[in-house]
C-alpha cells in the first residue's frame, strides 16, 4: 500500500481554503471580482508571514457569496482531499463568510454544503462532518451570533464549535459565553491555541474553553505542567506539522515537537490546515514525517486511531470508519 493510499483521517481542515487555487481563481473570474493579487504567476497563493496569510485568506473568501458556491467549494474540497486516502475529515467553516452569521441565511449555506458532503461520500467515498468556527480577531461579540448559528443547526453533521483566527487577539475567556452556548447545545469543542500564544495560551484555553481539542497545541511543550494537563485531561492536539514550518510557528522541521509530545504521552493527529497555501496534502504531511522523525506504518496506524477516536462523529459512523480501516 502506497502512502498515497494509506487510510487517513483529518481533523483540521479549513473549509474555505481545502479547495484548489484554481476553483477559486476560476469563480472570481465568473464573478468579475479581481483577486489577482494574491496569486503569483504559477497560480499559487502567495503571502510574507501569518498576519498576510490572515489577509490574503479573507480576500480568497470574496468570490464565496452564494450557497450555491459553497456547494461547489465543498465537492472540489472533498474530491481532492479523498484523492490522498482520506475517508474521514472534519472541517472548519465560519458563518461569517456564510451570509454574515445571520441564521436564516446560515442554514440555506449549512444544507448546501452537507448536499454537496453527500454526493462526495456517494462519488469520493469521503465522509465528512464540519465544525462552526468563530474568528477571535472579530472579537467576543462577533462570536455570539457564529455560536447561536451551530447551537440551532446542531446535528449529525455539524457536530462542533471551535475558534480560528488570530491567536494573540483577546485571551480565550473573552469568549467563554460563545463555548458555553455551543457546549449548551450538545456540540464537541475545539480551538486553535499554542500554534503562537506559548503554553500560557494552551493553559488558559483547557481552564476557560473546556474543550476536548486543542488546534495546534505545538506551544504546549514549553511547559512540562501543561504537557501534564493534556495528558490527565486526555485532550486531543490537532497537528498540522507542514503549517507549522511554512508559517515559521517552530523554526525548523528538527524543532517540531511532535514527536516529543508523542513521547511525553500527548494524543496528536495530523492534519494539513490550509493545504493549497502550505503546498502540502495528507500524503504530503505523511512523507514528511517519516523522513523528518522515522515514522513506520505502525505510527501512521497509532495516529490514524486516535483521529477516529477523538473525532466528533457519532459512534455508528466511528464504527463503520473504523472497519473501513480494518479492512484496508
Amino acid at each position: 500500500m502506497s502512502m498515497k493510499s494509506l487510510p487517513k483521517v483529518e481533523l483540521h481542515l479549513h473549509h474555505e481554503a481545502a479547495a484548489p487555487p484554481a476553483f477559486i481563481r476560476g469563480l472570481a473570474q465568473e464573478k468579475n471580482i479581481d483577486i489577482s493579487g494574491i496569486f503569483d504567476d504559477a497560480g499559487n497563493y502567495i503571502f510574507r508571514d501569518f498576519e498576510h496569510f490572515l489577509t490574503v485568506y479573507d480576500t480568497a473568501c470574496l468570490p464565496l457569496q452564494t450557497p450555491e458556491d459553497f456547494k461547489r467549494l465543498t465537492l472540489a474540497a472533498l474530491e481532492e482531499t479523498a484523492a490522498h486516502g482520506v475517508i474521514y475529515c472534519e472541517t472548519f467553516v465560519s458563518p461569517d463568510f456564510c451570509g454574515g452569521s445571520d441564521l436564516t441565511a446560515w442554514r440555506e449555506f449549512l444544507a448546501a454544503m452537507e448536499e454537496a458532503s453527500k454526493q462526495a461520500e456517494r462519488d469520493f467515498g469521503i465522509v465528512h462532518r464540519t465544525i462552526v468556527t468563530c474568528l477571535r480577531h472579530l472579537g467576543p461579540e462577533k462570536a455570539k451570533p457564529a455560536a447561536l448559528c451551530a447551537a440551532e443547526t446542531a446535528g449529525d453533521y455539524l457536530v462542533g464549535f471551535g475558534m480560528a483566527g488570530a491567536e494573540m487577539m483577546g485571551r480565550p475567556g473573552d469568549f467563554a459565553y460563545s463555548f458555553d452556548v455551543a457546549r449548551e447545545a450538545g456540540l464537541h469543542l475545539t480551538c486553535h491555541a499554542g500554534e503562537w500564544g506559548g503554553p500560557s495560551m494552551v493553559a488558559e484555553t483547557l481552564r476557560d474553553l473546556r474543550v476536548g481539542r486543542v488546534g495546534h497545541g505545538i506551544g504546549a511543550i514549553q511547559d512540562p505542567e501543561v504537557v501534564r494537563q493534556l495528558v490527565d485531561q486526555d485532550v486531543v492536539l490537532e497537528v498540522c506539522p507542514v503549517s507549522n514550518v511554512v508559517l515559521k510557528a517552530v523554526p525548523s522541521w528538527e524543532a517540531h515537537p511532535i514527536q516529543k509530545l508523542r513521547e511525553a504521552g500527548v494524543k496528536v493527529t495530523v492534519s494539513t490546515d490550509d493545504p493549497p497555501f502550505f503546498h502540502t496534502t495528507m500524503t504530503n504531511e505523511y512523507v514528511q514525517l517519516e523522513k523528518r522523525f522515522g515514522w513506520s506504518l505502525d505510527d501512521f496506524r497509532e495516529i490514524t486511531g486516535v483521529a477516529l477516536e477523538a473525532a466528533f462523529c457519532d459512534d455508528a459512523t466511528r464504527q463503520f470508519l473504523i472497519s473501513r480501516v480494518e479492512a484496508e
